[in-house]
């Protein structure tokens, strides 16, 4: 008699292309629904082998907090998914497969998929601003906050020992772009790093310093109200920030930022917060788009493509309760974003309905240095320290691991007690992930992915690559 032995059904494969919030989320959650129903295997795809906590990026800058106590080895928060580093070259909708390249040599790899979440995030965009591209500093990823604090360093090292005034001053001159969260978070670190610096440099005075905040709005923090706002530019010009409302910056040259209605500001030193486009993957995508973001119905599919879903910043999420209009590219949505989409995959491999993606955002807080913030929490408008208290009591709260949370309180209470470092340990070179209309206009990636990496020299690559190694120890 023959026996016949059934045949195990073959595991369905869930593919995630991104490290951020609305990735690793997805990632987390479907990890615990795939150990339960063993139905499905997930792998993540990401270009750094860490999960960085954007929020906190800008303590990195001013010597707030370690470099790795804000990131987390996705090894160990996804201990049953399988992790990929490396850049996603190609995605083939219509073969379900992905085109990727690892490892120092790019070596290329085919990954076949029964479920996509695209979750690729944003990056910096200069518009093709004149001189952006070559000197300009970002704040997008955890090298730009680095860069930063070196940066802010070196000008100081530099001006301490310059004896033409002109010079210095333009060494002194520290210049932020855009009155968002980020733009407003840094120039408040910045500016309170490059003051408690100050003391260390016998030559300089704080009377040789000026920070400028640019905005191309009325009034700065816009999702905040016009009270916080105008609160907020209150505190920061107390404390010596120049903020300039209603101009953009035009253009930027080797020792100085100009404005659009010829004043130029002496400066060597310009941090870019002003706009951010989906990844360069997004356009060459054949799927509807709305202001550049993958459209996605209230389920997270793409429209069209109903094994392919998107979340966070590169996806266009309607909301319900405002016809038209998308939910907000916040991080709070982006989690909540992943966890909807998880359980929406795990229901169609398990012919369940599906859940509409619904959410109000709860509260937008921001620092504002020196132990001061602003919040709006269900309506309510917060500020001063009580804001500043409930800023560190959130994020800290939402800051994946234990052992980061407490590593990041004992920095915090370090910084009550010491001054800060001034030491610039890791110097990076000039290397950035920004928006060039010319490589991607085309839809190739390939081209894009190659052209970023002629401007990284190979020096910043292996500090790059020390510094990821850093973040698993």
């Amino acid at each position: 008699m023959i026996v016949r032995v059934a045949r195990k059904p073959k595991r369905k494969r869930i593919v995630i292309l991104g490290g951020g919030f609305g990735g690793v989320y997805a990632a987390i959650d479907l990890e615990k629904l795939m150990a339960r129903e063993r139905t499905a295997e997930v792998c993540l795809v990401s270009r750094d082998n860490f999960f960085l906590f954007t929020p906190m990026l800008h303590e990195i800058a001013a010597s707030d907090l370690e470099i790795t106590n804000i990131v987390n080895p996705l090894r160990k928060l996804l201990r049953k998914v399988e992790v990929l580093v490396g850049n996603v070259n190609q995605v083939d909708l219509r073969n379900q497969r992905v085109l990727i390249s690892r490892g120092y040599r790019n070596r290329p790899q085919q990954i076949c998929y029964d479920h996509l979440v695209i979750a690729l995030g944003s990056i910096t965009n200069i518009h093709n601003l004149p001189g952006f591209s070559e000197l300009a500093l970002t704040m997008k990823a955890l090298p730009d906050a680095i860069r930063l604090r070196a940066q802010i360093l070196r000008r100081l090292e530099d001006a301490n020992s310059e004896s033409d005034p002109i010079d210095r001053q333009s060494l002194l001159t520290f210049v932020v772009a855009g009155g968002g969260f980020a733009g407003v978070e840094t120039v408040a670190a910045l500016n309170d790093f490059v003051r408690d610096a100050l003391p260390f440099y016998p030559n300089l005075g704080e009377k040789m310093l000026r920070v400028i905040l640019v905005h191309s709005g009325p009034v700065i923090l816009p999702e905040l109200g016009e009270s916080l706002g105008g609160y907020t530019e209150e505190v920061l010009a107390r404390r010596g920030v120049e903020v300039r409302l209603n101009t953009r910056v035009k253009s930027m040259t080797e020792s100085e930022v100009l404005l659009p209605d010829g004043v130029s500001i002496p400066s060597r030193t310009l941090v870019w917060t002003a706009g951010t486009v989906p990844s360069p993957i997004i356009s060459s995508l054949p799927c509807a788009k709305e202001r550049g973001r993958l459209l996605v119905n209230q389920f997270l599919q793409v429209t069209d493509w109903p094994n392919v879903w998107a979340v966070g910043d590169c996806a266009f999420v309607p909301d319900s309760r405002n016809p038209g209009k998308s939910h907000p590219p916040t991080a709070q949505h982006a989690i909540r974003e992943g966890e909807v989409v998880a359980q929406n995959i795990a229901a169609v491999l398990s012919g369940r309905p599906l859940k509409s993606f619904s959410f109000r955002t709860i509260g937008l807080l921001a620092s504002i240095g020196r132990r001061m913030g602003v919040a709006r929490i269900f309506g309510f408008n917060f500020s001063g320290f009580f804001a500043w208290w409930i800023w560190r009591t959130v994020y800290l709260s939402k800051l994946p691991g234990l052992d980061k949370k407490v590593r990041v309180a004992f920095d915090w209470t370090l910084d009550l007690l010491f001054p800060k470092d001034v030491c610039a340990v890791y110097d990076l070179d000039q290397c950035r992930d920004f928006h060039w209309p010319d490589h991607t206009s085309s839809g190739n990636n390939g081209d894009y992915e190659s052209a970023e990496r002629r401007l990284i020299p190979t020096r910043a690559r292996n500090d790059l690559a020390e510094i990821a190694n850093l973040a698993v120890r």
